[in-house]
């Protein structure tokens, strides 16, 4: 088959959603995974018929990962030319006082996840000329956020991943893509900040930071997917934080230490 495939994990709302809207519009095939059933139906509905196909996916388990990434290649004719790893969970709230179960499920999601569909992946994507590995890490991923920290941790975790494979799978032909996006307007920005009743999405418009448009995370993926960056930060105060890390990290440092408001 030559037509292009994508096969996105947390396909079921948000930037999953929107990334499978614009490369559907552009022709290519998708592949739905979420653990989310009727989302995966609802964002199904929304495409061009055909277009696409749905699978239950938890990304925590590396069976299932074989089972979709099989049933997916299956209707691609063996094509996958991008691996998007996007599904991801946000935790918040003191570190010291998170329960340790919330800790190791963001930790199995949002790395973890990120691992098995690399690993599992990679035969597909060797054998798919110009295939492009994307994951969605974020804003939170370029200096630790206070009151996030195991979220943190786990975008650091796979901007790290990403570094290293974009290196060693480069002789396979297969890049190696993250997105770093700030406070994009997904359902996450709508739960509650870690130890209160207020909404992240309160936060950060108290904060006077932009919500950007879950379209310009699905733009920023198909820039990432074709071009040359590695690391694609989305949205203004991403940018303002990746100049800010690498020229003033002491402003930062004393920023998160008054700070406890998470990022996306």
């Amino acid at each position: 088959m030559t037509q292009q495939a994508i096969f996105i994990t947390g396909g079921a709302s948000g930037i999953g959603r929107a990334v499978a809207l614009l490369f559907a519009q552009r022709g290519w095939r998708v592949g739905l995974a979420d653990v989310n059933a009727a989302g995966l139906e609802e964002t199904r509905a929304m495409l061009p018929a055909g277009a696409a196909t749905t699978h239950l996916l938890d990304v925590r388990d590396r069976d299932q990962w074989v089972a979709a990434l099989a049933a997916f290649a299956e209707a691609s004719g063996g094509r996958l030319d991008v691996l998007f790893n996007n599904a991801g969970i946000g935790t918040s709230g003191p570190f010291a006082t998170t329960v340790p179960a919330d800790l190791e499920r963001c930790i199995a999601v949002n790395f973890t996840g990120v691992v098995h569909g690399a690993h599992v992946g990679f035969p597909l994507l060797s054998a798919t000329p110009g295939s492009v590995m994307l994951i969605t890490s974020s804003a939170a991923g370029i200096y630790g956020a206070a009151g996030a920290a195991i979220y943190s941790a786990t975008k650091f975790a796979v901007r790290g991943l990403a570094e290293a494979l974009d290196g060693e799978w480069a002789g396979a032909g297969v890049k190696v893509r993250t997105l770093m996006p700030a406070f994009i307007d997904t359902p996450l920005l709508d739960q509650p900040t870690g130890g209160s009743n207020q909404l992240i999405r309160e936060n950060v418009r108290r904060a006077g930071l932009e919500i950007s448009p879950v379209g310009d995370v699905a733009e920023a993926a198909w820039a990432a997917v074709h071009g040359p960056v590695l690391h694609t930060r989305v949205g203004r105060t991403a940018r303002k934080l990746w100049f800010a890390a690498r020229w003033m990290p002491g402003a930062l440092r004393k920023q998160a230490q008054r700070s406890r408001l998470g990022r996306r």
